[in-house]
């Protein structure tokens, strides 16, 4: 027999591990104009240096200390259910699921965004939901193929879409120095513009920079996983720093005006720097990067279901998986509710994004200090280093940036009631689920019993 037989589905090796986790946090510099829009380039820019060292960084070292202790498939799931019993490991899965019915009704609305601003036509009318199905539709045919190639083709994407930045950061930077402004442009760039809204820049940068632990539900599927999540956590963190600081830090030096910045500013500034040629080429990249994000999102979250119906909480058929470990089922099953979920209308898709992700990072910090302390001989080939305290105090920094999220979402409305309202529906909802799933799995065994006897 062949030995490529032998060894089975190829797996995700470091670098598209690498492209992967980057595409599923952030993708490239496109959801920033929102931070300048309501912050100006110099707080902007303090916010997406400042915000991932309590939001980022402490959630990376968390994520890397269980991924490799506990390289399950389900990820965070697994490492909940371990440390607190399988009724919270079910709400973390329940937060995740939830959440990826606002988050994934993002990526194709953006992608509509971009394209509108290349052939306007194109997204008028019945079109722009057709052209959200067919994101979703070819999304869920990439993620049929494989983890690997979804990964590995991540690669080639993300050195296409970023392309386009390291032009318009050379010209914005040439620009500035044929001029006679200072970094920054001077005081003027460095101004908060008009009608800007500080704690809306505070939550948009947390949201460009959440959803570390997306990756680690695909842990089966990844080459030497106890080694390369944490090195991939830790990487990933730095290059979307780098994605964000580098462009805002050229644009403010050439000194662009804030005042206009809101999603899709970057068209017009690549077309102020660099013409309709290179506006062209950032709609196209935006294009891509927005598919991107959505069919990385479709591997991690689709393999929740399938570990839900491995403990029995789905029915069996979820568990199916295709030659090369694809979940089909679960990825047909997610691409259609996620289709059917583009046609509502939901504000503040961000925050309510966020306030359940961050829900679902504190139960994951508390089973990192729980394992450690039912389970301190566990292996642990990368461990944060320090006392048991220490992930207690690396912990306290974005639950405090969670809850102010929750304080700043008393004000917005979602569906007529507060969005923290409607966050914590969604957050208890998981109780009923669970029972219903938990009396559905009873009534499944008690069908195989009666059948056997």
């Amino acid at each position: 027999m062949p030995s490529k037989l032998l060894s089975g589905p190829r797996k995700l090796r470091l670098f598209p591990l690498l492209a992967a986790t980057y595409f599923m946090v952030s993708g490239g510099p496109y959801g920033i104009e929102d931070i300048v829009g309501n912050a100006g380039y110099g707080r902007a820019l303090l916010l997406v240096l400042v915000i991932p060292l309590f939001w980022s960084f402490p959630t990376g070292l968390m994520l890397g200390e269980l991924a490799a202790a506990i390289p399950n498939e389900g990820g965070f799931y697994a490492w909940v259910s371990r440390a607190m019993g399988p009724f919270w490991g079910f709400q973390e899965a329940w937060l995740s699921l939830a959440a990826s019915v606002f988050d994934m009704a993002i990526y194709p609305t953006v992608f509509v965004l971009y394209l509108e601003r290349l052939a306007p036509a194109m997204t008028q009318g019945h079109r722009a939901l057709l052209l959200k199905l067919v994101v979703v539709a070819a999304a869920v045919l990439w993620n049929l193929l494989g983890a690997a190639s979804v990964g590995e083709g991540s690669v080639k994407l993300w050195l296409i879409s970023i392309s386009p930045y390291l032009v318009i950061v050379g010209i914005a930077v040439y620009t500035a120095m044929q001029g006679s402004r200072g970094p920054f442009g001077g005081h003027a760039a460095m101004g908060h513009p008009a009608g800007a809204a500080f704690s809306t820049a505070i939550l948009v940068t947390m949201w460009n920079y959440m959803g570390w632990d997306n990756a680690t539900t695909i842990a089966n599927e990844v080459e030497n996983p106890q080694r390369n999540y944490p090195r991939v956590a830790l990487l990933a963190i730095v290059m979307v720093m780098i994605t964000y600081a580098i462009p805002i830090s050229a644009i403010a030096w050439a000194g662009i005006s804030a005042d206009k910045f809101s999603t899709g500013a970057w068209v017009d500034v690549a077309r102020v720097l660099g013409g309709p040629l290179l506006a062209t080429a950032v709609v196209l990249a935006g294009l891509m990067d927005g598919f991107c994000t959505f069919s990385n999102l479709t591997l991690s979250y689709t393999r929740l279901p399938h570990a839900l119906a491995e403990d029995g909480f789905l029915p069996k058929i979820f568990t199916k998986k295709l030659a090369n470990g694809s979940p089909w089922v679960a990825i047909l099953v997610c691409g259609l509710c996620w289709a059917l979920a583009l046609g509502f209308t939901f504000e503040r898709l961000i925050t309510i994004d966020l306030v359940l992700w961050g829900f679902s990072v504190i139960l994951e910090f508390l089973a990192l200090i729980l394992l450690r302390k039912k389970e301190p001989s566990l292996a642990r080939p990368f461990r944060i280093p320090g006392p048991d305290w220490v992930p207690i105090a690396l912990g306290l920094s974005p639950t405090i940036l969670i809850f102010y999220a929750l304080y700043v979402s008393r004000s917005e409305t979602v569906a007529g009631i507060s969005a923290f309202a409607f966050a914590l529906i969604v957050a208890v909802s998981g109780l009923p689920v669970y029972w219903i799933a938990k009396l559905s799995m009873n009534r499944r065994k008690s069908g195989v019993v009666t059948a056997m006897q």
